[in-house]
This record gives C-alpha cells, sequence and structure tokens, in this order.
C-alpha cells in the first residue's frame, strides 16, 4: 500500500500492463498534493482548519484551466457535496477566502455565497467580491439556475436544516398506520431540495415526510 497524504494506492490490484500508467497518475498525483501543500501552508483553503485535509476538485471546470483544485478540510469538502450537511454558520469563513488570489478559491467561495443567499448576510459579500471574468464564468457554470427554493412554515418563516418544529394539524402517514397528532414537535429537521413544501424528521420514532403548510417553526 503506498499513501502519499490523503491518497491510498494498492499496488497489487494494478494489472501490470498499466503499471506505468499506474506510476505516472502517482507521481502526478503526489506533485498535486505537494503543491497545494505548499500554496495554502497546510490548511484549508475555504475555513483555514488544518485538520483532515484533502485535495478538492472543483466541480463544472473549464478545460483549459490548470489549476483546478483547492485544499481543503472534510468538513467543507462534505458540505460542499451534501446539501444537506451545509451548516450557514461555518461558511461565514468566506469573509476571509473571497479575498484569495487562488481562482478555484474564489470559484467555490462565490458558488457557496449564492447557494446561502436566503441567509441575508452573503448578499453584501458576493457584491464586494471581485472576480475576473473568466473567473465569474467558470463559478457561474456551476450554480443551479432557476426559481431559488425557500422552505416556510404556515407563519411564512424561514425554515432551515435542524430547526424544531410542531405541527399544527393533525397528519394521516401514509404507509405508517398511525396518525401524527397536532403540538407533536419534531426537531432536526432536513429539507427535501427539491420541494419547498417538503421537509423530513421524525415522528413516533419514524422517518416522515411533512408539508410545510401544516407546521410552526419553534
Amino acid at each position: 500500500m503506498k499513501i502519499v497524504g490523503e491518497f491510498a494506492f494498492a499496488k497489487a490490484e494494478v494489472p501490470s500492463n498499466n503499471l506505468t500508467t499506474f506510476a505516472a497518475k502517482l507521481f502526478q498525483m503526489s506533485e498535486l498534493l505537494k503543491e497545494l501543500e505548499e500554496r495554502s501552508g497546510k490548511s484549508c483553503e475555504l475555513c483555514g482548519s488544518v485538520e483532515s485535509l484533502m485535495v478538492y476538485e472543483v466541480p463544472d471546470s473549464p478545460n483549459d484551466v490548470k489549476d483546478t483544485s483547492i485544499m481543503a478540510c472534510s468538513t467543507c469538502i462534505n458540505q460542499l457535496t451534501d446539501p444537506d450537511q451545509v451548516d450557514s454558520n461555518h461558511w461565514r469563513c468566506l469573509n476571509d477566502s473571497v479575498w484569495s488570489p487562488v481562482p478555484a478559491v474564489q470559484v467555490v467561495a462565490y458558488r457557496m455565497l449564492n447557494q446561502l443567499k436566503s441567509e441575508g448576510w452573503p448578499v453584501e459579500l458576493l457584491e464586494t467580491m471581485y472576480l475576473e471574468e473568466e473567473t465569474k464564468q467558470w463559478a457561474e457554470a456551476g450554480i443551479q439556475r432557476g426559481p431559488q427554493i425557500i422552505h416556510r412554515d404556515a407563519n411564512g418563516h424561514i425554515l432551515s436544516k435542524g430547526d424544531s418544529i410542531v405541527l399544527i394539524k393533525d397528519l394521516d402517514v401514509k404507509g405508517a398506520n398511525f396518525t401524527a397528532k397536532r403540538g407533536t414537535a419534531v426537531r432536526n429537521i432536513s429539507l427535501v431540495h427539491d420541494n419547498a413544501d417538503q421537509i423530513e424528521g421524525r415522528a413516533n420514532g419514524q422517518h416522515i415526510v411533512i408539508l410545510t403548510q401544516y407546521v410552526k417553526k419553534t
């Protein structure tokens, strides 16, 4: 087993006729890791953490851009790759990283700030952020366009992942053979990211989908 930073390669699993290609890729990854460690000072280029660092390849990168990777911690990478894990408070670190001279870092910061626009504070930061035209086009290429999905409770309050809610009417839970009673508290909700009318949570020990029109944020 050959380990380079966070990369692990099992030589025994590589067919002999591919060893030359494998060795070349191993060398490239080793060199990339060295470059990123030197550039980042062995810290996350987004939040500054020095724990659990990995190479993050920026999605939707153009073929004519050489440096499309950044050094990032596992916390940032988990939230970049899984919308359910996003913690808006964590990304206040972007107040500093938006000023990075590295285009790949700028792209990731720009995209996350756009994702968090509904929180309010990212809007001003986006307005002050400067990107070269080519970098902005790269950043925009990875942003999903269309109506922004915002979850709101029955009173119009914005719901976020991890919020607690109470049901404001009895709800028959399909396929679960029980009724979630009015006043039932549901903690640590998650959002259905392609449907603003639905959230998920646990009631009576079961994972259920709940319509936002029947809940009140607590």
